[in-house]
């Protein structure tokens, strides 16, 4: 694996081996600290580390003949030096923000690489957009490699996408510098049948010598978990429970698991390492999907680490998953994830091990961060225009659009609902008895109306269907255009006009996430490329995206994180109930099911 902008082992090994042997001095020398080996799971008091070309040439007990009079000398002053921290599995798009502005608001929380699957922009932009994504992460002075997306759209039938991947665009995509495997599988039924198409993406991916990314959102671990695995995908972050993670380990695949803004999977699921004393190494910390609120305010693997550690974890075990676990994985274990000669000198000074505070974060040999404060540019891409505008919705749309008709002469009807569940991907098949008012189905107090919004290619087309454990009261709505993963229109709201409103204002801004109550706009947060991100800083798209948390409380919502709850409800690969452009799913079947039962 090379990056371009970076020199490979081989190229700079000479000088390494120069300034090892002292011949030649060091570029940096950090002195005097506590070297923590995720190899051999030791802590080492008073080591030193040399630096040179952006990679460790020598760590030991004394790196004073690699000083020379133009060599940085940085104290470590007793502090523990460890490796970088690695997110595994993760989506940009997630964070709200373009890779440079998602770049600058981690690496002072100590994350210096990064596996991305940019399959969000995937869908809406296709190709074109993956290759701006996998652009923008090479110009960054932190390792972003770039999982090419696998599954545009995730479940084909059931849902329509802006754009199609396909093999072909998958076998071109493995000759990109910055790809590192196949983004997950998430039409793991399709695996799981042999379907040709997912077979020749993981082909493609397995020719090129790359990994397989896995994606298997179901309870069901007999044979059809069986048939996923021998398709050949590496690894799976959809568990939730301790067999899920057990079940994976003994397959052969990693384990990878999840905090993230609402996904709370490490608490059920580490307990295979630290009750029933399962070997660590194929366990793996990540987030894959934090919004820029949680970036700003609570941190990024940092946090995820530190959450493993409050739940049992060994500090030492923990950072393991965290770093050289991740790197094995990627066949990177040679290149990063420790702190060793040769590898990328990606090193995290730290006074605790527990509490973790990230105090400097040097990546590829610069101080990149220290105290909180960035000290590096992140550089962007000019994003072209075929990357902004991309909501398309045909016409205005109104209150009539939202109207649900219940079955001639029907007081009451059973419908079919989604359960949201907190902190957890998936949802609940619910059903209940909803009242008809002139002829049209209504929500409760309980049950607000969810609404599925084309907006790729202007068809006008809107899917009404209804969500329950939101909590929402009075007139109101919120409407979104990240929508995982097809990324069409997700409005929810107690009132359709108001849900005419919210979606009307979205189309008009390019794209976002807006609250409405009462006629009026609570918060807004414009995310113009493709309807998903923001090219401002993260801090500015995290004061607005807490408006927009403030104003779902104020509209009644107490769930944690209810954002995000409500930017999967169209991700129909994702048990139990989803709503699509095509109509409401049973992701247990992957069948439509219809909105209103059949009266008897």
């Amino acid at each position: 694996m090379t990056d371009i902008a970076f020199p490979s082992w081989p190229d700079v090994a000479p000088q390494l081996i120069e300034v090892a042997a002292g011949r030649r001095p060091a570029e940096t020398v950090i002195r005097g600290g506590i070297w923590v080996n995720v190899h051999t799971r030791e802590v080492l008091d008073q080591h030193d580390i040399a630096i040179c070309a952006g990679r460790i040439a020598y760590v030991g007990p004394d790196a004073g003949y690699c000083i020379g009079p133009d060599t940085q000398v940085i104290e470590a002053e007793g502090r523990y030096m460890m490796p970088g921290l690695c997110d595994a599995h993760m989506h940009i798009e997630s964070g709200m923000l373009t890779p440079a502005e998602f770049a600058r608001a981690v690496i002072p929380h100590g994350t210096t690489t990064m596996f991305t699957d940019p399959h969000e922009i995937a869908n809406v932009l296709g190709l074109a957009g993956v290759r701006l994504m996998h652009d923008e992460a090479l110009l960054q002075p932190v390792n972003i490699f770039t999982q090419m997306p696998s599954c545009a759209p995730s479940a084909p039938g059931l849902e329509t996408t802006g754009y199609e991947i396909s093999p072909e665009d998958v076998a071109e995509a493995m000759s990109w510098p910055g790809i590192i495997g196949l983004g997950e599988m998430m039409n793991f039924p399709g695996v799981a049948q042999g379907d040709p198409k997912m077979l020749a993406e993981i082909s493609a991916t397995q020719r090129a010598g790359k990994t397989v990314g896995g994606h298997f959102a179901s309870p069901d671990l007999g044979r059809d978990f069986a048939a996923y695995v021998a398709g050949g995908p590496a690894d799976d972050h959809e568990g939730t429970c301790e067999a899920d993670a057990i079940a994976r380990m003994r397959q052969g695949m990693r384990a990878m698991v999840r905090l993230g803004s609402a996904w709370y999977d490490v608490e059920a699921q580490i307990t295979a390492i630290t009750e029933k004393g399962l070997d660590p190494r194929n366990f793996i910390l990540c987030t894959d999907d934090c919004h820029s609120g949680t970036l700003v305010q609570d941190g990024h693997m940092n946090r995820v680490v530190r959450h493993a550690i409050d739940c049992g974890c060994d500090p030492l075990v923990a950072i393991q998953m965290a770093t050289i676990n991740t790197a094995t994985h990627f066949g990177l274990e040679r290149e990063l994830g420790s702190i060793t000669p040769g590898r990328r000198a990606d090193i995290i000074l730290t006074s605790d091990l527990t509490a973790l505070p990230i105090e400097m974060v040097i990546a590829r040999g610069q101080i990149v961060a220290e105290d909180g404060e960035i000290k590096v540019d992140c550089p962007h891409l000019d994003w072209p225009d075929s990357a902004r505008g991309t909501v398309h919705l045909g016409h205005s749309l109104t209150a009539q659009d939202f109207e649900l008709a219940a079955p001639a002469g029907a007081e009451n009807v059973t419908a079919n609902v989604i359960g949201v569940v907190e902190n957890q991907a998936p949802t609940k098949a619910l059903q209940a008895q909803l009242p008809v008012r002139a002829g049209l189905v209504e929500g409760t107090e309980e049950i607000c109306q969810i609404a599925l919004v084309e907006r790729h290619r202007a068809t006008g087309g809107v899917t009404n269907a209804f969500v329950s454990g939101f909590g929402y009261s009075g007139k109101m709505a919120m409407a979104s255009t990240v929508a995982h993963d097809s990324h069409h229109m997700i409005v929810v709201g107690t009132d359709r006009a108001q849900m005419a409103l919210a979606a009307n204002r979205l189309a008009e801004v390019g794209g976002g996430i807006t609250i409405f109550r009462d006629g009026q706009e609570l918060a807004l947060v414009e995310l113009p490329i493709a309807g998903l991100m923001s090219d401002s800083p993260a801090t500015e798209v995290a004061a607005k995206a807490q408006k927009m948390v403030d104003a779902m409380q104020a509209c009644g919502c107490s769930l944690n994180n209810a954002y995000m709850q409500h930017s999967l409800l169209a991700l129909v690969v994702i048990p139990e109930l989803r709503i699509s452009d095509l109509g409401l799913v049973d992701v247990r079947s992957f069948k439509k099911i219809p909105v209103i039962e059949p009266l008897s």
